[in-house]
């Protein structure tokens, strides 16, 4: 099983809402269950056969590229975003050039999970088609899911691919922060702050925007409530 070999983490945003412990911290450096959360993310994908890893700054970004310094089991790359926020497609197309032209992978820092059936990265490896996908995305269920207040993101059909939730209706998935991305999604972007989510929208109407449901326990770690739940969760669950 070969997957993308490169991934970008999203880490530039300021954690508004995970005040006061980001006041001096980026959220990225934010620990749950004794590990900062961005290590959380790179060691999933390290353990996916990710070799080389963008990750873009902004807030506090000088004791996030200090942390990432001490990793040495994966080469890691800095987008610096200090003089501006370009959001997660503006972000993401900023580091393009060096993804080669080839899929890969895109993960949030505020996300973790315990698995349930088989590694949820080396799933969507498995599942992801570059011929008929355009992205492919994790899809976690709400029920089960921890520190999460929206309302859901998609619906997924028999076959994975995803569709924006109408009015009235409910979505029985969240979009996790995790997806693997082919650079064709970008086409014709200009460079600058914007969100990914046109971008997806697009890929809807073409049939090209695919899911695949996360086996396990979603924890959204974007508030200190959330944290406290995801905290307790993981402590009855796992040892220290």
């Amino acid at each position: 099983m070969s997957g993308p070999k490169r991934a970008m983490i999203l880490a530039a945003g300021l954690g508004t809402r995970m005040r006061p412990l980001t006041n001096d911290l980026p959220k990225p450096l934010v620990k749950v269950h004794g590990k900062a959360l961005i290590d959380h993310a790179i060691d999933r994908l390290v353990a996916a056969g990710v070799q080389l890893i963008v990750v873009n700054l902004h807030h506090h970004a000088d004791k996030l590229k200090a942390h990432l310094a001490r990793r040495k089991d994966v080469e890691i790359l800095t987008s610096d975003e200090t003089d501006l926020i370009l959001g997660t497609g503006g972000g993401v197309l900023k580091a393009m050039p060096i993804f080669a032209e080839e899929p890969f992978f895109v993960h949030n820092t505020d996300s973790i999970w315990v698995e349930g059936y088989g590694r949820a990265l080396d799933r969507m490896i498995a599942r992801w088609a570059p011929d008929t996908m355009d992205a492919l995305l994790l899809a976690a269920s709400l029920v089960t899911a921890i520190g999460y207040e929206g309302a859901g993101d998609f619906l997924m059909d028999a076959e994975g691919r995803l569709a924006r939730v109408p009015d009235q209706r409910l979505s029985p998935f969240a979009y996790p922060g995790v997806q693997i991305v082919h650079p064709r999604l970008f086409a014709g972007m200009q460079p600058g702050a914007f969100s990914i989510n046109p971008l997806w929208d697009r890929a809807i109407e073409r049939g090209r925007l695919h899911g695949i449901r996360l086996d396990g326990v979603w924890m959204h770690v974007g508030t200190p409530e959330a944290l406290a739940q995801s905290e307790k969760y993981l402590a009855d669950l796992l040892p220290a």
